[in-house]
């Protein structure tokens, strides 16, 4: 099953900055070993805010609101689209991947597959 989790770091005990080169070279390896994994689909960090916008549609307009446009103790650092066999090897990832990241916050969610979409839209019409 696929998963798409998101990172945000504690901003007390672990606040968004550049990388030093003994971070960027430890999450290079746990890269590494999900891709060996077969876990690793693709991923992340994100840019400061100001490089992005929110575009939201209300009442058939849709508007674009310019980042920065979060409190920083809210911020996401990055992402991952991940492959797991079960729930529980996708929470044991997550794990690793906070030993390697540091404190903070995994929010996980499980994909639909292409036959759950399907079933969904028949059970609908």
């Amino acid at each position: 099953m696929r998963y798409f989790s998101t990172f945000v770091p504690d901003q007390k005990t672990n606040p968004l900055h550049k990388p030093t080169g003994a971070e960027q070279e430890a999450m290079g390896k746990f890269v590494a070993e999900s891709i060996a994994r077969g876990e690793f689909i693709s991923g992340g960090g994100f840019l400061p805010l100001n490089h992005g916008c929110i575009v939201r549609r209300t009442n058939g307009k849709a508007q674009v609101i310019d980042g920065p446009y979060v409190e920083s103790k809210e911020l996401v650092g990055g992402f991952a689209m991940l492959e797991y066999p079960t729930r529980e090897a996708a929470i044991e990832g997550a794990k690793r991947f906070l030993e390697v990241a540091g404190d903070g916050e995994c929010v996980t969610y499980a994909i639909m597959s292409e036959e759950e979409c399907n079933d969904a839209q028949a059970a609908a019409a």
